[in-house]
């Protein structure tokens, strides 16, 4: 496989088609509740082979574009609020860009994030039912407690390459500190600059990104659209929980068994 940057001429080959499709399929069930989408585009990469030094950084870009357009279509629905979203980012985006430089054996690592994911899951399913009824006692966090979170999530975002939203989104909830409806833009906002963030911390690893980035943005691209649609338009409050924990799911079965 050639992993040099080629012009728009050159044949694209059958496995690099193939996760475009997947990469669509994870953008859109990703950000029907404020995600991009890149344990989905690591999992992915992984079942087709890809190399593994470039699948991170790869995730990352994707989650960049995807993590854009969440931010927009969720702000301009009204279901972000950036006042609880500032003290996170501010101490995440330095913990991400270190993350990011940081390589952690996979044996380690993989197994403890699955299974909190998949733990977080359970805990989303089980309480789908009654999200109405807990969105009303939501509370703010104590300025001390969002600044520690946004560390912690900051150097989980860029270690793991998935700009840390599969980590917030379900605190947040538990904690109750933000509505349901206003977690998908408060996650996609948090993604997008920790991607980033981790994006840059570990460029310098790699001397190009995928000949195939262009056709897999477009895909991502189109994903996000239709998820983003879904997530602001279409989804309950109980719907919107019960997306959220088939993505966890997902993530957490990619960290334990890929």
């Amino acid at each position: 496989m050639l992993w040099r940057m080629r012009w728009w001429g050159t044949l694209t080959t059958m496995e690099e088609l193939s996760l475009a499709a997947l990469i669509f399929v994870a953008a859109a069930l990703y950000s029907s509740v404020g995600h991009a989408g890149a344990s989905g585009y690591l999992a992915a990469m992984a079942l087709l082979g890809f190399a593994p030094e470039i699948m991170r950084p790869t995730a990352l870009a994707l989650n960049v574009l995807v993590a854009l357009i969440a931010m927009y279509r969720y702000t301009r629905a009204k279901q972000n609020d950036i006042t609880l979203l500032v003290p996170f980012v501010v101490t995440s985006i330095p913990f991400a860009f270190v993350g990011g430089m940081i390589h952690v054996p996979g044996a380690y690592y993989k197994p403890l994030i699955g299974i909190i994911l998949l733990l977080s899951a359970v805990q989303l399913l089980r309480t789908a039912r009654q999200s109405k009824q807990k969105d009303r006692t939501v509370k703010r966090p104590p300025l001390a407690a969002a600044l520690a979170t946004g560390m912690g999530l900051g150097l989980l975002a860029g270690l793991s390459g998935t700009g840390g939203g599969i980590f917030l989104s379900p605190l947040l909830l538990f904690m109750g500190w933000a509505p349901t409806r206003q977690v998908s833009g408060i996650a996609a906002s948090f993604i997008l600059v920790n991607s980033i963030s981790g994006l840059l911390g570990n460029v310098s690893s790699i001397q190009v990104l995928p000949s195939a980035l262009p056709l897999w943005a477009i895909a991502a691209l189109g994903g996000g659209l239709l998820g983003t649609h879904l997530g602001t338009r279409t989804l309950t409050v109980p719907g919107i929980r019960t997306m959220l924990a088939l993505v966890l799911v997902i993530a957490g079965g990619k960290m334990l068994f890929t």
